[in-house]
Protein backbone atom coordinates (compact mmCIF):
# COMPACT_ATOMS: atom_id res chain seq x y z
CA UNK A 1 0.00 0.00 0.00
CA UNK A 2 1.21 3.29 -0.71
CA UNK A 3 2.52 5.48 1.96
CA UNK A 4 0.39 8.68 1.35
CA UNK A 5 -2.47 5.26 1.64
CA UNK A 6 -1.89 4.81 5.09
CA UNK A 7 -0.26 8.05 6.51
CA UNK A 8 -4.24 9.36 6.66
CA UNK A 9 -4.79 6.28 9.21
CA UNK A 10 -1.65 6.96 11.46
CA UNK A 11 -2.09 10.63 11.37
CA UNK A 12 -5.80 9.80 12.68
CA UNK A 13 -4.65 7.37 14.95
CA UNK A 14 -2.40 9.74 16.60
CA UNK A 15 -5.02 12.48 17.00
CA UNK A 16 -7.27 10.31 18.48
CA UNK A 17 -4.80 9.56 21.11
CA UNK A 18 -3.71 13.40 21.47
CA UNK A 19 -7.23 14.40 21.82
CA UNK A 20 -7.12 11.98 24.74
CA UNK A 21 -4.97 12.90 26.64
CA UNK A 22 -5.84 16.47 26.23
CA UNK A 23 -8.96 15.25 27.37
CA UNK A 24 -7.61 13.27 30.57
CA UNK A 25 -5.63 16.60 30.93
CA UNK A 26 -8.30 18.81 31.32
CA UNK A 27 -10.40 16.38 33.50
CA UNK A 28 -7.35 16.07 36.04
CA UNK A 29 -7.15 20.13 36.09
CA UNK A 30 -10.76 19.91 36.73
CA UNK A 31 -10.82 17.85 39.19
CA UNK A 32 -7.46 18.10 40.97
CA UNK A 33 -8.22 18.92 44.35
CA UNK A 34 -11.00 16.54 44.68
CA UNK A 35 -8.61 13.76 43.55
CA UNK A 36 -5.70 14.79 46.28
CA UNK A 37 -7.98 15.34 48.61
CA UNK A 38 -9.82 12.14 47.89
CA UNK A 39 -6.45 10.44 47.99
CA UNK A 40 -5.10 11.59 51.03
CA UNK A 41 -7.87 10.86 53.01
CA UNK A 42 -7.86 7.37 52.03
CA UNK A 43 -4.51 6.90 52.55
CA UNK A 44 -4.68 8.64 55.91
CA UNK A 45 -7.68 6.49 57.34
CA UNK A 46 -6.42 2.71 55.59
CA UNK A 47 -2.76 3.23 55.99
CA UNK A 48 -2.69 1.29 59.03
CA UNK A 49 -3.86 -1.73 56.97
CA UNK A 50 0.19 -2.27 55.16
CA UNK A 51 1.39 -3.56 58.87
CA UNK A 52 -1.72 -6.14 59.05
CA UNK A 53 -1.49 -10.17 59.00
CA UNK A 54 -2.94 -12.81 56.84
CA UNK A 55 -6.29 -13.99 58.33
CA UNK A 56 -7.08 -17.53 58.71
CA UNK A 57 -10.83 -17.02 56.92
CA UNK A 58 -10.40 -17.58 53.29
CA UNK A 59 -6.63 -15.76 52.77
CA UNK A 60 -5.09 -19.33 53.28
CA UNK A 61 -7.01 -20.69 50.66
CA UNK A 62 -6.24 -17.54 48.18
CA UNK A 63 -2.52 -17.13 49.10
CA UNK A 64 -1.10 -19.69 51.93
CA UNK A 65 -2.13 -22.82 50.48
CA UNK A 66 -3.27 -21.30 47.00
CA UNK A 67 -0.45 -23.42 44.61
CA UNK A 68 -2.34 -21.57 41.52
CA UNK A 69 -0.19 -17.93 42.42
CA UNK A 70 3.38 -19.90 42.75
CA UNK A 71 4.10 -20.58 38.93
CA UNK A 72 3.70 -19.29 35.79
CA UNK A 73 3.93 -22.45 33.64
CA UNK A 74 0.84 -22.35 30.78
CA UNK A 75 -0.32 -25.53 32.50
CA UNK A 76 -1.20 -23.46 35.74
CA UNK A 77 -2.29 -20.42 33.75
CA UNK A 78 -4.70 -22.96 32.35
CA UNK A 79 -5.78 -23.95 35.91
CA UNK A 80 -5.98 -20.39 36.88
CA UNK A 81 -8.67 -19.61 33.84
CA UNK A 82 -10.98 -22.61 34.73
CA UNK A 83 -10.59 -23.71 38.49
CA UNK A 84 -12.88 -21.96 41.01
CA UNK A 85 -11.11 -20.74 44.32
CA UNK A 86 -12.73 -20.81 47.69
CA UNK A 87 -16.51 -21.01 46.23
CA UNK A 88 -15.39 -18.27 43.52
CA UNK A 89 -14.79 -18.50 39.95
CA UNK A 90 -12.47 -15.55 39.79
CA UNK A 91 -9.20 -15.88 37.35
CA UNK A 92 -9.11 -12.01 37.13
CA UNK A 93 -8.74 -12.12 41.07
CA UNK A 94 -6.31 -15.33 41.10
CA UNK A 95 -4.36 -13.41 38.63
CA UNK A 96 -3.62 -10.68 40.67
CA UNK A 97 -2.87 -12.59 43.67
CA UNK A 98 -0.25 -14.47 41.47
CA UNK A 99 1.60 -11.32 40.11
CA UNK A 100 1.93 -10.09 43.53
CA UNK A 101 3.21 -13.18 44.98
CA UNK A 102 5.82 -13.17 42.79
CA UNK A 103 6.69 -9.78 44.17
CA UNK A 104 6.23 -10.11 47.31
CA UNK A 105 5.90 -14.25 48.35
CA UNK A 106 3.77 -14.51 51.94
CA UNK A 107 4.60 -10.48 52.67
CA UNK A 108 0.67 -9.76 53.76
CA UNK A 109 1.62 -6.28 53.56
CA UNK A 110 1.89 -6.09 49.92
CA UNK A 111 -1.54 -7.73 49.59
CA UNK A 112 -2.97 -5.12 51.81
CA UNK A 113 -1.47 -2.36 50.06
CA UNK A 114 -2.71 -3.62 46.66
CA UNK A 115 -6.34 -3.52 48.44
CA UNK A 116 -5.65 0.16 49.55
CA UNK A 117 -4.96 0.95 45.76
CA UNK A 118 -7.75 -0.62 44.70
CA UNK A 119 -10.22 0.98 47.07
CA UNK A 120 -8.86 4.30 46.40
CA UNK A 121 -8.82 3.78 42.19
CA UNK A 122 -12.83 2.55 42.69
CA UNK A 123 -13.43 5.99 45.01
CA UNK A 124 -12.27 7.92 41.81
CA UNK A 125 -14.47 6.21 40.11
CA UNK A 126 -17.26 6.95 41.99
CA UNK A 127 -16.67 10.19 42.19
CA UNK A 128 -16.72 10.74 38.17
CA UNK A 129 -19.69 8.86 37.53
CA UNK A 130 -21.29 11.00 39.92
CA UNK A 131 -20.10 13.96 38.45
CA UNK A 132 -20.98 12.55 34.77
CA UNK A 133 -24.62 11.06 36.06
CA UNK A 134 -25.78 14.60 38.36
CA UNK A 135 -23.40 17.38 36.78
CA UNK A 136 -23.73 18.30 40.81
CA UNK A 137 -19.69 18.44 42.26
CA UNK A 138 -20.43 18.39 45.58
CA UNK A 139 -23.13 15.64 45.97
CA UNK A 140 -20.07 13.92 43.65
CA UNK A 141 -17.04 14.78 46.13
CA UNK A 142 -19.68 13.71 49.60
CA UNK A 143 -20.73 10.42 47.82
CA UNK A 144 -16.94 9.34 46.75
CA UNK A 145 -15.49 10.66 50.45
CA UNK A 146 -18.55 8.89 51.92
CA UNK A 147 -17.73 5.40 50.00
CA UNK A 148 -14.26 5.07 50.45
CA UNK A 149 -14.26 5.95 54.69
CA UNK A 150 -17.47 4.55 55.69
CA UNK A 151 -17.00 1.87 58.21
CA UNK A 152 -18.69 -0.82 56.11
CA UNK A 153 -16.15 -0.46 53.67
CA UNK A 154 -13.35 -1.68 56.67
CA UNK A 155 -14.09 -5.55 55.71
CA UNK A 156 -13.81 -5.28 51.69
CA UNK A 157 -10.37 -3.31 52.33
CA UNK A 158 -9.08 -4.65 55.09
CA UNK A 159 -9.54 -8.36 54.24
CA UNK A 160 -7.08 -9.34 51.66
CA UNK A 161 -10.00 -12.10 50.48
CA UNK A 162 -11.85 -9.70 49.38
CA UNK A 163 -9.91 -8.78 46.71
CA UNK A 164 -12.59 -9.75 44.23
CA UNK A 165 -15.11 -7.45 45.27
CA UNK A 166 -12.74 -4.42 44.74
CA UNK A 167 -11.37 -5.74 41.56
CA UNK A 168 -15.05 -6.64 40.56
CA UNK A 169 -16.18 -3.41 41.39
CA UNK A 170 -13.36 -1.12 39.65
CA UNK A 171 -14.19 -2.92 36.20
CA UNK A 172 -17.81 -2.63 36.88
CA UNK A 173 -17.64 1.22 37.54
CA UNK A 174 -15.40 1.50 34.59
CA UNK A 175 -18.15 -0.15 32.66
CA UNK A 176 -21.12 2.12 34.32
CA UNK A 177 -18.73 5.34 33.22
CA UNK A 178 -18.99 3.83 29.25
CA UNK A 179 -22.85 2.27 29.64
CA UNK A 180 -24.60 5.81 31.87
CA UNK A 181 -23.95 8.36 28.64
CA UNK A 182 -26.65 9.33 27.15
CA UNK A 183 -25.21 10.18 24.01
CA UNK A 184 -22.77 7.42 24.16
CA UNK A 185 -21.49 5.64 21.29
CA UNK A 186 -20.40 1.99 19.94
CA UNK A 187 -16.93 2.60 20.65
CA UNK A 188 -18.36 3.52 24.51
CA UNK A 189 -20.66 -0.23 24.18
CA UNK A 190 -18.07 -1.97 23.19
CA UNK A 191 -15.62 -0.65 25.90
CA UNK A 192 -18.01 -0.94 28.22
CA UNK A 193 -18.67 -5.03 27.52
CA UNK A 194 -14.82 -5.04 27.29
CA UNK A 195 -14.55 -3.90 31.07
CA UNK A 196 -17.87 -5.96 31.51
CA UNK A 197 -15.42 -8.95 30.96
CA UNK A 198 -13.17 -8.12 32.93
CA UNK A 199 -15.26 -7.87 36.14
CA UNK A 200 -17.08 -11.48 35.82
CA UNK A 201 -13.85 -12.38 35.80
CA UNK A 202 -13.22 -11.04 38.84
CA UNK A 203 -16.28 -12.03 40.87
CA UNK A 204 -19.99 -13.05 39.50
CA UNK A 205 -22.02 -9.92 41.44
CA UNK A 206 -21.55 -7.85 38.17
CA UNK A 207 -24.46 -10.02 36.30
CA UNK A 208 -27.11 -7.34 37.74
CA UNK A 209 -25.23 -4.70 34.97
CA UNK A 210 -27.58 -5.43 32.17
CA UNK A 211 -30.67 -4.79 33.84
CA UNK A 212 -29.16 -1.19 35.47
CA UNK A 213 -27.85 -0.05 32.10
CA UNK A 214 -31.73 -0.89 30.68
CA UNK A 215 -33.45 1.10 33.59
CA UNK A 216 -30.61 3.99 33.00
CA UNK A 217 -31.37 4.36 29.26
CA UNK A 218 -35.44 4.21 30.12
CA UNK A 219 -35.22 6.68 32.47
CA UNK A 220 -32.23 9.17 32.36
CA UNK A 221 -31.28 8.83 28.63
CA UNK A 222 -34.60 8.33 27.00
CA UNK A 223 -34.37 5.37 25.04
CA UNK A 224 -36.68 2.84 23.92
CA UNK A 225 -37.52 -0.37 25.46
CA UNK A 226 -36.18 -2.78 22.38
CA UNK A 227 -33.31 -0.75 21.78
CA UNK A 228 -32.13 -0.41 25.19
CA UNK A 229 -32.84 -4.27 25.23
CA UNK A 230 -31.42 -5.17 21.87
CA UNK A 231 -27.50 -3.67 23.11
CA UNK A 232 -28.08 -5.64 26.00
CA UNK A 233 -27.81 -9.51 24.89
CA UNK A 234 -24.20 -9.50 24.12
CA UNK A 235 -23.74 -8.27 27.77
CA UNK A 236 -26.40 -10.53 28.89
CA UNK A 237 -24.72 -13.66 27.76
CA UNK A 238 -22.13 -13.21 29.49
CA UNK A 239 -23.65 -13.13 32.38
CA UNK A 240 -25.24 -16.01 32.02
CA UNK A 241 -22.79 -17.89 31.39
CA UNK A 242 -20.91 -17.13 34.61
CA UNK A 243 -23.96 -17.76 36.42
CA UNK A 244 -23.77 -21.26 35.12
CA UNK A 245 -19.69 -21.66 36.17
CA UNK A 246 -20.47 -19.88 39.42
CA UNK A 247 -23.95 -21.07 40.80
CA UNK A 248 -22.88 -24.37 42.39
CA UNK A 249 -19.61 -24.00 43.57
CA UNK A 250 -21.17 -21.50 46.85
CA UNK A 251 -22.14 -24.63 48.35
CA UNK A 252 -19.02 -27.07 47.95
CA UNK A 253 -16.72 -25.69 51.25
CA UNK A 254 -17.94 -25.14 54.42
CA UNK A 255 -18.17 -21.69 55.97
CA UNK A 256 -20.05 -18.77 57.03
CA UNK A 257 -24.23 -19.69 57.89
CA UNK A 258 -25.31 -22.48 56.06
CA UNK A 259 -28.61 -23.07 58.11
CA UNK A 260 -30.63 -20.77 55.49
CA UNK A 261 -30.14 -22.76 51.93
CA UNK A 262 -32.73 -25.40 52.15
CA UNK A 263 -35.11 -22.92 52.83
CA UNK A 264 -37.77 -21.75 50.16
CA UNK A 265 -37.17 -18.68 47.41
CA UNK A 266 -40.28 -17.33 48.71
CA UNK A 267 -39.29 -17.53 52.44
CA UNK A 268 -35.22 -16.17 51.60
CA UNK A 269 -36.94 -12.94 49.53
CA UNK A 270 -39.17 -12.02 52.92
CA UNK A 271 -36.03 -12.42 55.13
CA UNK A 272 -34.35 -10.26 52.72
CA UNK A 273 -37.01 -7.63 52.86
CA UNK A 274 -35.90 -7.41 56.77
CA UNK A 275 -31.90 -7.49 55.95
CA UNK A 276 -32.46 -4.66 53.47
CA UNK A 277 -33.70 -2.22 56.08
CA UNK A 278 -30.85 -3.50 57.86
CA UNK A 279 -28.72 -2.32 55.96
CA UNK A 280 -30.07 1.04 55.29
CA UNK A 281 -29.30 1.12 59.35
CA UNK A 282 -25.75 0.30 59.09
CA UNK A 283 -25.22 2.67 56.50
CA UNK A 284 -26.85 5.52 58.74
CA UNK A 285 -25.57 4.19 61.84
CA UNK A 286 -22.55 1.75 61.69
CA UNK A 287 -22.57 0.63 65.18
CA UNK A 288 -21.50 -3.51 65.97
CA UNK A 289 -20.28 -4.37 62.80
CA UNK A 290 -19.01 -7.89 62.45
CA UNK A 291 -17.32 -10.02 60.48
CA UNK A 292 -20.11 -12.83 60.29
CA UNK A 293 -23.66 -12.48 61.77
CA UNK A 294 -26.47 -14.51 62.59
CA UNK A 295 -29.92 -12.43 61.68
CA UNK A 296 -33.26 -13.86 62.74
CA UNK A 297 -34.78 -16.23 60.73
CA UNK A 298 -37.97 -17.76 62.81
CA UNK A 299 -40.18 -16.01 64.50
CA UNK A 300 -40.18 -12.83 62.87
CA UNK A 301 -43.50 -12.44 60.60
CA UNK A 302 -44.33 -8.89 61.95
CA UNK A 303 -40.94 -7.80 61.26
CA UNK A 304 -41.37 -9.11 57.57
CA UNK A 305 -44.79 -7.38 57.16
CA UNK A 306 -43.54 -4.14 58.17
CA UNK A 307 -40.79 -4.32 56.32
CA UNK A 308 -42.40 -5.49 53.00
CA UNK A 309 -44.78 -2.81 53.94
CA UNK A 310 -41.96 -0.25 53.73
CA UNK A 311 -40.41 -1.02 50.42
CA UNK A 312 -43.60 -0.89 48.71
CA UNK A 313 -43.82 2.41 50.20
CA UNK A 314 -40.42 3.38 48.90
CA UNK A 315 -41.12 1.77 45.67
CA UNK A 316 -44.25 4.30 45.62
CA UNK A 317 -42.67 7.23 46.09
CA UNK A 318 -40.04 6.33 43.58
CA UNK A 319 -42.80 5.33 41.28
CA UNK A 320 -43.98 9.35 41.79
CA UNK A 321 -40.99 10.65 41.35
CA UNK A 322 -39.40 9.17 37.72
CA UNK A 323 -40.31 11.76 35.66
CA UNK A 324 -39.64 14.87 37.95
CA UNK A 325 -36.61 12.91 39.84
CA UNK A 326 -35.11 10.14 37.43
CA UNK A 327 -31.95 10.07 38.98
CA UNK A 328 -33.27 9.50 42.31
CA UNK A 329 -35.62 6.35 40.96
CA UNK A 330 -32.98 4.74 38.98
CA UNK A 331 -30.56 4.80 42.34
CA UNK A 332 -33.35 2.85 44.33
CA UNK A 333 -33.44 0.61 41.29
CA UNK A 334 -29.84 0.35 40.95
CA UNK A 335 -29.75 -0.72 44.67
CA UNK A 336 -31.54 -3.25 44.72
CA UNK A 337 -30.13 -4.30 41.22
CA UNK A 338 -26.61 -4.41 43.42
CA UNK A 339 -28.13 -6.23 46.03
CA UNK A 340 -29.72 -9.29 44.19
CA UNK A 341 -26.10 -11.17 43.36
CA UNK A 342 -25.77 -11.34 47.12
CA UNK A 343 -29.73 -11.74 48.59
CA UNK A 344 -29.52 -16.24 48.11
CA UNK A 345 -31.61 -16.39 45.19
CA UNK A 346 -28.52 -18.42 44.29
CA UNK A 347 -27.14 -20.19 47.36
CA UNK A 348 -24.41 -18.20 49.17
CA UNK A 349 -22.86 -19.57 52.55
CA UNK A 350 -24.45 -16.20 54.39
CA UNK A 351 -27.09 -14.06 54.50
CA UNK A 352 -25.69 -10.73 54.94
CA UNK A 353 -21.96 -9.15 55.10
CA UNK A 354 -20.80 -6.11 55.51
CA UNK A 355 -19.19 -6.84 51.96
CA UNK A 356 -22.18 -6.92 50.13
CA UNK A 357 -22.63 -2.81 50.50
CA UNK A 358 -19.74 -2.30 48.98
CA UNK A 359 -21.31 -0.89 45.83
CA UNK A 360 -24.68 -0.39 47.05
CA UNK A 361 -23.68 2.44 49.18
CA UNK A 362 -23.00 4.21 46.48
CA UNK A 363 -27.02 5.22 45.05
CA UNK A 364 -27.72 5.30 48.79
CA UNK A 365 -25.53 7.93 49.61
CA UNK A 366 -26.01 9.85 46.24
CA UNK A 367 -30.01 10.15 47.64
CA UNK A 368 -28.82 10.94 50.80
CA UNK A 369 -26.90 13.56 49.98
CA UNK A 370 -29.83 14.79 47.18
CA UNK A 371 -31.82 15.12 50.38
CA UNK A 372 -29.55 17.38 52.42
CA UNK A 373 -28.94 19.20 49.59
CA UNK A 374 -33.06 19.72 48.33
CA UNK A 375 -33.36 20.20 52.79
CA UNK A 376 -31.14 23.04 52.98
CA UNK A 377 -32.17 24.98 49.47
CA UNK A 378 -35.90 25.01 51.21
CA UNK A 379 -34.59 26.24 54.61
CA UNK A 380 -32.19 28.87 52.92
CA UNK A 381 -35.04 29.98 50.76
CA UNK A 382 -37.57 30.18 54.21
CA UNK A 383 -34.72 31.72 56.24
CA UNK A 384 -32.67 34.20 53.64
CA UNK A 385 -30.70 35.54 56.12
CA UNK A 386 -29.45 32.00 56.37
CA UNK A 387 -28.26 32.08 52.40
CA UNK A 388 -24.88 34.31 53.14
CA UNK A 389 -23.95 31.67 55.46
CA UNK A 390 -24.52 28.61 53.04
CA UNK A 391 -20.66 28.18 51.79
CA UNK A 392 -19.84 27.65 55.67
CA UNK A 393 -22.64 25.90 56.66
CA UNK A 394 -22.04 23.17 53.87
CA UNK A 395 -18.30 22.96 54.98
CA UNK A 396 -19.16 22.49 58.18
CA UNK A 397 -21.79 20.02 57.58
CA UNK A 398 -19.68 17.85 55.11
CA UNK A 399 -16.68 18.03 57.67
CA UNK A 400 -19.19 16.80 60.18
CA UNK A 401 -20.05 13.83 58.10
CA UNK A 402 -17.11 12.83 56.82
CA UNK A 403 -14.95 12.94 60.27
CA UNK A 404 -17.31 10.73 62.11
CA UNK A 405 -17.23 8.40 59.29
CA UNK A 406 -13.97 8.27 58.89
CA UNK A 407 -13.80 8.12 63.13
CA UNK A 408 -16.05 4.98 62.97
CA UNK A 409 -13.73 3.41 60.55
CA UNK A 410 -10.20 4.41 62.24
CA UNK A 411 -11.79 2.55 65.54
CA UNK A 412 -13.22 -0.55 63.69
CA UNK A 413 -10.16 -1.08 61.28
CA UNK A 414 -7.47 -3.02 64.16
CA UNK A 415 -9.83 -5.72 64.86
CA UNK A 416 -8.84 -7.06 61.40
CA UNK A 417 -5.40 -7.03 62.22
CA UNK A 418 -4.72 -10.09 62.48
CA UNK A 419 -6.96 -13.59 63.50
CA UNK A 420 -6.63 -13.23 67.38
CA UNK A 421 -8.12 -9.46 67.35
CA UNK A 422 -10.67 -10.55 64.60
CA UNK A 423 -12.32 -13.14 65.98
CA UNK A 424 -12.21 -11.89 69.73
CA UNK A 425 -14.12 -9.57 68.63
CA UNK A 426 -16.70 -11.16 66.90
CA UNK A 427 -16.82 -14.35 70.07
CA UNK A 428 -18.05 -10.69 71.50
CA UNK A 429 -20.23 -9.49 68.94
CA UNK A 430 -21.93 -13.06 67.43
CA UNK A 431 -20.62 -16.21 70.32
CA UNK A 432 -23.74 -18.01 69.36
CA UNK A 433 -22.05 -18.75 65.54
CA UNK A 434 -20.55 -22.30 65.93
CA UNK A 435 -18.24 -20.87 63.29
CA UNK A 436 -17.03 -18.03 64.96
CA UNK A 437 -16.08 -20.66 67.54
CA UNK A 438 -14.77 -22.54 65.27
CA UNK A 439 -12.79 -20.08 63.92
CA UNK A 440 -11.53 -18.63 67.26
CA UNK A 441 -9.83 -22.50 67.81
CA UNK A 442 -7.94 -22.39 64.95
CA UNK A 443 -6.74 -19.44 66.17
CA UNK A 444 -5.74 -20.75 69.33
CA UNK A 445 -4.80 -24.15 67.82
CA UNK A 446 -2.20 -22.28 65.17
CA UNK A 447 -0.97 -20.20 68.44
CA UNK A 448 0.00 -23.67 70.11
CA UNK A 449 -3.02 -23.31 72.86
CA UNK A 450 -3.88 -26.70 72.04
CA UNK A 451 -5.93 -27.29 75.50
CA UNK A 452 -7.74 -23.74 75.37
CA UNK A 453 -8.27 -25.13 71.60
CA UNK A 454 -9.89 -27.93 72.23
CA UNK A 455 -12.53 -26.64 75.13
CA UNK A 456 -13.95 -24.20 72.97
CA UNK A 457 -14.43 -27.14 70.46
CA UNK A 458 -15.95 -29.06 72.60
CA UNK A 459 -18.12 -26.31 74.18
CA UNK A 460 -19.46 -25.55 70.64
CA UNK A 461 -20.28 -29.30 70.45
CA UNK A 462 -22.22 -29.05 73.77
CA UNK A 463 -23.71 -25.41 73.46
CA UNK A 464 -24.12 -23.95 69.81
CA UNK A 465 -25.81 -27.01 67.59
CA UNK A 466 -23.46 -27.19 65.27
CA UNK A 467 -24.71 -28.71 61.85
CA UNK A 468 -23.05 -31.90 60.38
CA UNK A 469 -20.80 -30.32 58.52
CA UNK A 470 -19.56 -27.86 61.29
CA UNK A 471 -19.82 -30.75 63.68
CA UNK A 472 -17.29 -32.67 60.97
CA UNK A 473 -14.82 -30.14 60.66
CA UNK A 474 -15.02 -29.77 64.80
CA UNK A 475 -14.29 -33.59 64.97
CA UNK A 476 -11.52 -33.07 62.44
CA UNK A 477 -9.61 -30.52 64.21
CA UNK A 478 -9.88 -31.96 67.56
CA UNK A 479 -7.93 -35.23 65.61
CA UNK A 480 -5.31 -32.51 64.31
CA UNK A 481 -4.81 -30.74 68.24
CA UNK A 482 -4.35 -34.20 69.66
CA UNK A 483 -1.58 -35.15 66.69
CA UNK A 484 0.28 -32.03 67.41
CA UNK A 485 -0.30 -32.44 71.45
CA UNK A 486 2.01 -36.22 70.52
CA UNK A 487 4.02 -34.52 68.36
CA UNK A 488 5.04 -31.61 70.35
Amino acid sequence: MPVDAISPVVRTESSLWRERLAALSLWFQSVRWQVCGLAFITLIVYAPVVSYQFLNWDDGWYILWNDLITSWHPWNLYRILTEPVARNFAPATIGTFLVEHTLWQFWAGGYHATNLVIHLINGLLVLQLLRQLTRNEWMAWMVAVLFVVHPVQVESVAWISSRKTLLCSTWMLASCLCWFRPDRTHRDEGWGIFWLLLALLSKAAVVTLPPLVVAYDLLIAKKRLPDSIARQIIPTFFCVMLILITMNAQVTIIGGLRGHIGMSKWRLLAIDCTLLWRYVGMLLCPRDLCVLYNPPVDGIVLLILLAVAGWILVACVLWKLRHSRPLATFAGIAWILLFLPVLNLFPLTTLMNDRYLYLPCVPFFAVAMGAIQGLARNVFSRFPVLKQSQSALAVIASTVLIGAASWGTLTYLPIWKDPVSLWSYAREQAPEIPIVQIQWALTLKDLGRFEEARQVLQQTIAQRSPDPAEQRLIHRMLEEIRKAEQSA
